[in-house]
């Protein structure tokens, strides 16, 4: 059926949804028709946050409201990157002029921050895809550089009480070579969020059994740390999960134990075993990535970027 889509129901995990009004009370139409069945991207976070701003993930499909947060104030909005014409009334950009891009689609910026951006890099922006970052930048690298600043640790604390009531907003820098920088370590997150890239560290699963998610609990031993494990039953586990790693949280979800608990009573089979043996390698490389990007701005002048 044509109506069963694709969906990214919390961090790192895919269903499927009868995507129907018949089905769907708010179906969003008019922002997620620009992910289905098209090549895009889009960024995910919230408006408001309880705690801390963890609140940051992407997508290449439609998402669910509770994706990073299932928190009454803690929403899940949606940015897709690229917004593609439509001539109905649940479209966010008709077209006027055709575009010379795939679809005629155009980044979801606004003229005036692309003339803000371009005049403070001295770099001339292209519609589509990436530049090469010498002369030219593109929306994707756009987008790669607000995914690192959002996802920069001094980011998040410098600015936490200014995340926890609204959007979170965007430095922008006059500094090429630190945009230029930013951009190729945004770019690696996005890959290893999307999981079109996988990280190097994956933990063991080494006892066969019936791999039926019984109870999910951590143990960590004090003199063998790398031997730390994550049960699924009372004989099997994933073995070499760093305590940082499971502890890692997107938005109001602990990543690791999550994942697992929503399966609870389920088989793992073996591509769900080898997806979660991937999670925990995408959150070993994005806690790397994290202290990458703060050394990095921290080269180029530290905080405030200017």
């Amino acid at each position: 059926m044509d109506t069963i889509k694709p969906i990214l129901y919390r961090p790192f995990d895919m269903q499927y949804i009868v995507y129907s009004k018949q089905v769907v009370t708010r179906p969003r139409s008019e922002v997620m028709r620009h992910m289905l069945s098209r090549k895009n991207v889009g960024l995910i976070t919230g408006r408001q946050v309880n705690n801390s701003f963890q609140h940051v993930f992407c997508a290449n499909e439609i998402m669910n409201d509770c994706t990073v947060s299932s928190g009454t104030k803690e929403r899940s909005y949606l940015f897709p990157l690229y917004l593609y014409p439509d001539n109905t009334k649940d479209s966010l950009w008709t077209a006027e002029e055709p575009i010379n891009t795939p679809g005629g689609r155009r980044p979801n910026f606004s003229p005036a921050f692309i003339t803000t951006i371009s005049n403070k890099l001295n770099i001339t922006f292209i519609l589509n895809g990436k530049g090469d970052l010498q002369q030219t930048f593109g929306s994707e690298d756009v987008f790669n550089y607000i995914y690192a600043i959002f996802h920069s640790p001094m980011y998040r604390q410098r600015y936490a009480e200014f995340l926890k009531i609204d959007f979170p907003r965007l430095p922008l820098t006059s500094n090429a070579q630190l945009f230029r920088e930013l951009c190729k370590l945004g770019e690696k997150l996005v890959s290893l969020h999307l999981m079109e890239k996988y990280g190097q560290n994956m933990p063991k699963y080494p006892v066969p059994g019936s791999n039926i998610v019984e109870k999910v609990e951590y143990t960590q031993p004090i003199d063998t740390p790398e031997q730390s494990r994550v049960w699924i039953n009372k004989t099997q586990y994933f073995e070499g999960v760093p305590p940082q790693v499971w502890e890692f949280h997107v938005g109001g979800y602990q990543v690791c134990q999550k994942w697992l608990k929503d399966r609870k009573g389920r088989e793992l089979s073996y591509d769900d075993i080898k997806h979660y043996q991937r999670i925990v390698a995408a959150l070993a490389e994005t806690i790397q990535l994290m202290e990458q990007i703060d050394a990095t701005i921290e080269e180029h002048g530290g905080w405030p970027i200017t």
